[in-house]
């Protein structure tokens, strides 16, 4: 469903998306006039209204974050800084994500698998438009390559967040609460995943 929303002087266009597995509500602003909100099915457009009302702020800070983080041709985002990419000499930043990803993300796993005694069965990565890490019913792990986009404490957040999925495969208050005692500041970081370029 989509409709639109008046914010103080401008207009945003809001994506409503219901479905019947989500269990909390998401919203994320895609751009300067698009907002995404996901949630259960009996999500309706008055609860996406009020909501919008009570991020109203949020919402307006997102925006001008976009615009004044908007990438140049030139510019590509890595862990969470601007960077020119004649200073790489990079022509295809995908592969260069890739290359990256490979070289952090067997540490973070290696550092926290001993710490939370948690050990996946294998590491894999793909560039992913809509999970930044998965793990599957065998305890294999799979990272997005986009991860490197953001700043290492989200990239670690993402890490412990699949690996506590070993140990409990849903989002119940056990697993939450295994995730904040490796990571206390899960929530900030979600909050960064769900609104980084």
């Amino acid at each position: 469903m989509n409709f639109e929303y008046k914010l103080e002087s401008i207009s945003i266009n809001v994506k409503l998306e219901n479905k019947r597995h989500v269990k909390h509500c998401y919203l994320r602003v895609l751009s300067s006039d698009l907002v995404q909100i996901k949630a259960n099915i009996y999500f309706s457009q008055e609860d996406a209204k009020k909501l919008l009302q009570k991020k109203e702020s949020w919402i307006l800070e997102q925006i001008k974050r976009l615009e004044k983080n908007a990438l140049k041709e030139d510019e590509f985002l890595y862990f969470g800084k601007i960077q020119k990419k004649e200073l790489y000499n990079i022509k295809d930043v995908d592969k260069f994500y890739k290359t990256q990803i490979q070289e952090y993300i067997p540490y973070l796993v290696d550092k926290h698998s001993k710490l939370m005694r948690l050990y996946p069965t294998s590491i894999k990565y793909r560039k992913n438009k809509n999970t930044w890490g998965s793990c599957n019913h065998k305890n294999g792990l799979n990272f997005n390559t986009l991860l490197c986009k953001f700043p290492l404490e989200v990239m670690e957040y993402v890490v412990i967040h699949e690996l506590a999925h070993i140990k409990h495969k849903n989002h119940s208050r056990k697993f939450w609460d295994l995730v904040e005692l490796y990571c206390p500041n899960y929530k900030k970081a979600e909050e960064t995943l769900r609104s980084f370029l």
